[in-house]
């Protein structure tokens, strides 16, 4: 009763629904540490935590409800324990997996009164974010971004969703920038890390997976050097952990492979040429630098520092990948070694090798500690804003649960003299939204029996009077569309599409096509209703029965018209949620949001207004790509001028 008083005298009537409520929160990182000790003191009766991560040395030191014992353990069990400590009478689940496993399907989501998402990976936000829409139930999403940090509510046909505004595209460099012609620290960077730490330590790649190896007539001869360079690597490692190895590493990859780029004359006709490093003349130098250097990661190294360092982690992670083939030898596994930033081995290396790189190709060095925010792709998280951040999230929950969607916002958190929280309204559907703004429905279907054929012609043509025009995509891509017939006779369970799938049915009808149709697939009966067509009583989690039509659609559906675009020259909203204001539908959304999105601009935000008119929107005027592999993979990083970020704590 004592623990109830002070929650009861703030909420009033709210407290005895905030009890008897179910809450899903996804990611136990930065923020969900502190939104769940939020949830537990609050009351709320019974919460569920999903996190596939396990727990690091580097959460340490904001993620308050780990300690130095449960590194290497599940962050959502260990946060489950902890938390369970401030309010013994909150019921917590853990669970230690991925949210987009199967078993988290629309049916499970639809347990929850709210959901609050604290993740830092983009594509689960958008998984969780479609789910909710699927289940309609309220998202409160949140994110942090060093000093910065947003809230938003969505609510299924009240507001926009996660996916109405733009992400952009992430940056990569072409092999032959980061091999051949680097510019920014970032690339010499990107170099020590994803190429030379893996040949001589990881798993040697011709194709290095941080690497756009698309091979077009800039990089191709690149690549090609790439795998010689490899295999001249190869053959180095096998004097590793002998005197001479450190000394042949330097010439080949500081004297060798620059002598080799120098002789490519036209390439530096608009460019200064690399300069090659001598071995023996820098080794004097380094002669006297004591082995404590690789403390000092505030400084900048000059050339002498960079090598003993340089030398001498060579010589650390020698002696480690001897002792795990020793290992390894015993029980058949591969030895290899991996980067981590927080492994002092392998960030002294990558370091060191990094800024002599820098120094070959007059590029600036940096300090160790810069490299580390970089080659981990972080910005440093501040406990103080997640902490504010997940007490907005409770805030704006109040307010969903009181149903008074019109009093909730969305909030920032900015770095400012003048104001540190500004608020907006929510913003209605962007009806142009590939996930939200489309009509959703749930689609009955026997595995065995159905077809893609039923579905085109039996519900979307008969029934649905869908004109020749249209495409059907799954998640993996197109499945049917007027020149891609070949599926047609194939079962749904011959496609893959199962219970929980999704199926996306695009009009590209010239004169008046409809918003897409998404279909939530389900093998067995959801709702009770009498269906007209079946003459068949609906019963709660039943197949359908053998004499009933294959494929069934539950409830009758009026599909919207898509909106007429107006030519509109006025630029994009103002910055939203660390995403530009513009909508879209389809294939051009971007997929990540650079720095100059997450760092919201304070002025901006002081002086964003609502916008009566509508934006200058794009349609979709494709149909979805057709299932492809093209292989390429690019480096993931956001920052040219230096610094790599992710969108949120970890």
């Amino acid at each position: 009763m004592g623990r109830d008083r002070y929650p009861k005298q703030s909420l009033g009537a709210l407290h005895g629904r905030i009890k008897q409520s179910r809450i899903l929160m996804v990611g136990a990182g930065g923020i969900g540490c502190e939104l769940l000790k939020n949830l537990v003191l609050t009351g709320f009766g019974e919460v569920h935590i999903v996190d596939l991560d396990t727990i690091d040395l580097s959460n340490l030191n904001r993620q308050f409800l780990f300690r130095h014992e449960h590194i290497k353990k599940s962050k959502a069990i260990v946060a489950k324990e902890s938390a369970s400590k401030f309010n013994p009478h909150i019921k917590l689940e853990a669970h230690h997996a991925n949210i987009k496993d199967p078993r988290f399907n629309i049916e499970w989501f639809q347990r929850f009164n709210i959901v609050f998402n604290a993740l830092d990976n983009l594509d689960a936000r958008r998984h969780v974010n479609k789910m909710c829409l699927a289940a309609n139930v309220p998202l409160i999403e949140s994110g942090t971004t060093g000093f910065n940090g947003q809230v938003q509510v969505i609510k299924k046909g009240e507001t926009e969703c996660y996916d109405c505004n733009t992400k952009e595209v992430p940056k990569s460099f072409p092999v032959c920038t980061i091999r051949s012609t680097p510019s920014q620290p970032i690339h010499c960077i990107v170099w020590a890390k994803s190429y030379l730490f893996n040949e001589i330590f990881g798993t040697s790649e011709d194709e290095a997976p941080e690497l756009d190896t698309s091979e077009d007539s800039e990089n191709a001869k690149e690549i090609e050097n790439l795998r010689k360079e490899s295999q001249a690597l190869s053959e180095i490692k096998q004097s590793m952990n002998s005197p001479q190895f450190p000394r042949k590493i330097f010439q080949k990859v500081f004297k060798d492979d620059i002598d080799r780029l120098r002789s490519m004359e036209d390439m530096w006709k608009t460019r200064k040429p690399p300069q090659a490093l001598d071995f023996d003349e820098i080794s004097k130098a380094a002669s006297e630098i004591h082995a404590s250097i690789c403390h000092q990661d505030q400084i900048t190294w000059n050339i002498a520092q960079n090598f003993s360092v340089f030398c001498e982690s060579l010589h650390r992670l020698s002696s480690r990948l001897l002792e795990l083939q020793r290992k390894g030898a015993q029980i058949s596994a591969p030895a290899v070694l991996t980067f981590d930033k927080d492994d002092d081995d392998t960030l002294d290396f990558v370091a060191a090798s990094a800024n002599l790189r820098s120094i070959v190709f007059d590029i600036e060095p940096r300090s160790k500690f810069d490299i580390k925010q970089m080659a981990g792709n972080i910005i440093p998280a501040i406990a103080t804003t997640n902490a504010m951040t997940a007490s907005l999230c409770v805030l704006q929950a109040f307010k969903v649960m009181r149903e008074d969607l019109g009093k909730a916002k969305m909030v920032f958190l900015t770095r400012s003299t003048d104001r540190v929280i500004t608020t907006d309204n929510l913003r209605p559907p962007n009806p142009n939204c590939n996930v939200c703004g489309v009509t959703q429905t749930q689609l009955l279907i026997d595995p065995t029996r159905a077809t893609l054929n039923d579905l085109v012609e039996d519900v979307l043509k008969n029934q649905l009077q869908y004109g020749e025009e249209f495409s059907v995509s799954s998640e993996a891509g197109t499945l049917y569309d007027p020149e891609l017939d070949d599926n047609l006779s194939k079962t749904f369970a011959d496609l893959g599409i199962k219970t929980d799938s999704f199926l996306t049915v695009i009009d590209d009808d010239d004169e008046n096509p409809r918003v897409n149709l998404s279909l939530s697939i389900s093998e067995k009966y959801t709702i009770l209703a009498e269906l007209p067509r079946c003459i068949l009583l609906m019963k709660r989690y039943r197949p359908l029965p053998a004499d009933s039509k294959p494929v069934i659609l539950p409830q009758r559906l009026e599909i919207a018209r898509k909106l007429k675009v107006v030519e509109d020259s006025q630029p994009d909203g103002p910055l939203m949620n660390g995403l530009s204001k513009q909508a879209v539908n389809g294939n051009n959304a971007k997929r990540k949001r650079s720095p100059e999105d997450s760092v919201l601009d304070q002025e901006q935000l002081l002086k964003r207004k609502r916008d009566d008119t509508d934006s200058s929107i794009n349609p979709v005027t494709s149909k979805k790509s057709k299932i492809t592999d093209d292989g390429n993979d690019a480096i993931v990083l956001d920052d040219s001028s230096g610094g790599a970020i992710v969108i949120d704590d970890d």
